[in-house]
């Protein structure tokens, strides 16, 4: 069986994180997220992917011509030039799986693995024209709702029903396997009132026209989170770093104290008077220390350098730098970002409410009492700066120094006091 795998799309939602890189290109312990799917596959026994590409794509096609042949894995590509939702980046995949049956899921879902070799259990095990795989949610009335008949056939599909009407829990998870019929009913598919074409409306169409059957499937033991906004990135380190073994590849001087399970890469050093406590991932030509503290839950990238500071459940992009006397709590720092000494970043309400975070101009409630600030990439953060919990700093842009940033910051930003304590912000400085 191929793999159709959708990773065209922006992923707005994570800005300023995907500003430099689409989302299935996020690095997880070392890997793209992307990478961590398609190893999951072919652990499944799919060793063919074509992949729908879009937004950088140059990135994705990039990564994986590099390491394709040593994954023993072949791997196509289409660009999908317009977006017009996803039945229409499926259509794409017609002629790539002929009249096989294939299954196909979004790039930005990280799965255990386990559930890719129980779906294709799953669909063999009947004559189904379609397989979905399902999740069972708290807020069904904010996801498209699946009720499956007495069979476990999908009987119907409603987008966001109002709780009284009690269809259920079971919402769309993002994994499929269909036969050619599909591509029938995708051709048949109207464009919604988003001015898309829905994948939902084709499989209804392929139930209630074509005569076709999709059976479902749900995720109940294993981990799943499709990383729609930026602090689930959390929960996906987590679940990696909680399955990390223990591997120190790297240099431990004398006088380092090591708790729980660590990954230390090549050429990564830890220098003396540091405190590590595992779980936690730390990759190639990094440099940690002298006294620095590692608090668990914290992946730190390639070439990066983490002096005196204190870093907790963290990640930290590759060729990034907090030298001296920094805290980083609960925050995603992105590549190339300096901080000066002394800057900090706060992750905790004074009067301990949950934080929110302003996503793609609106406020959304991150349910989490600590969480810090995401840094874009190449941006530059001036010493004793303090940054409040659930700010964003937009790419490339510069915090002067002795600086209080309680505010997202856009892109390409200059923002600092001057001597009377003024606010002074520029954008587009350079």
């Amino acid at each position: 069986m191929k793999a159709v795998i959708l990773a065209a799309g922006e992923g707005k939602r994570l800005r300023p994180i995907t500003s430099s890189k689409p989302k299935p290109m996020i690095p997880l312990i070392g890997k793209p997220l992307l990478e961590h799917t398609i190893l999951g596959l072919k652990n499944a026994g799919i060793t063919h992917f074509l992949v729908i590409v879009g937004y950088k794509e140059n990135l994705i096609k990039t990564h994986f011509e590099n390491i394709s042949n040593k994954l023993k894995i072949e791997i196509e590509y289409i660009t999908q030039e317009r977006y017009l939702g996803t039945a229409h980046a499926t259509s794409y995949a017609k002629e790539y799986v002929g009249e096989e049956s294939f299954l196909m899921m979004y790039g930005d879902i990280l799965v255990d693995p386990e559930v890719f070799k129980e779906v294709l259990k799953k669909y063999a095990e009947g004559n189904y024209s379609g397989l979905i795989s399902l999740i069972e949610v708290k807020n069904p009335q904010e996801y498209g709702i699946i009720t499956l008949d007495s069979d476990g056939l999908v009987s119907k599909i409603t987008e966001k029903p109002k709780p009284e009407l009690k269809l259920g829990n079971l919402a769309n998870a993002g994994i499929y396997i269909f036969d050619s019929l599909i591509f029938k009913a995708i051709e048949k598919t109207k464009k919604s009132i988003r001015d898309e074409y829905e994948f939902t409306d084709s499989m209804e169409i392929l139930i209630k026209e074509l005569r076709g059957s999709i059976v479902g499937y749900t995720i109940k033991s294993h981990f799943w989170n499709d990383i729609g906004l930026p602090w689930q990135l959390f929960e996906v380190n987590h679940h990696l770093l909680e399955n990390l073994k223990n591997q120190i590849i790297g240099n431990v001087e004398d006088n380092v104290k090591i708790s729980g399970n660590i990954y230390l890469g090549k050429d990564s050093i830890i220098k003396s008077g540091s405190y590590i406590q595992g779980p936690c991932y730390i990759e190639q030509n990094t440099i940690i220390g002298p006294n620095a503290f590692i608090r668990p839950y914290t992946s730190i990238g390639n070439n990066c350098y983490v002096g005196m500071s204190e870093v907790k459940n963290s990640i930290i992009f590759s060729d990034s730098t907090i030298p001296h006397f920094n805290y980083i709590g609960d925050s995603i720092i992105c590549e190339d970002v300096n901080l000066g000494a002394g800057a900090k970043i706060s992750n905790l309400r004074f009067d301990n409410n949950t934080v929110k975070m302003n996503i793609s101009g609106k406020v959304i409630d991150s349910g989490l009492r600590k969480l810090g600030a995401l840094i874009g990439p190449n941006s530059q953060i001036g010493i004793n700066a303090s940054i409040m919990c659930g700010k964003k700093i937009g790419q490339n842009s510069i915090i002067g120094a002795h600086t209080f940033v309680n505010e997202d910051i856009p892109p390409n930003t200059l923002y600092y006091q001057d001597s009377n304590g003024t606010i002074i912000k520029k954008v587009n400085h350079y």
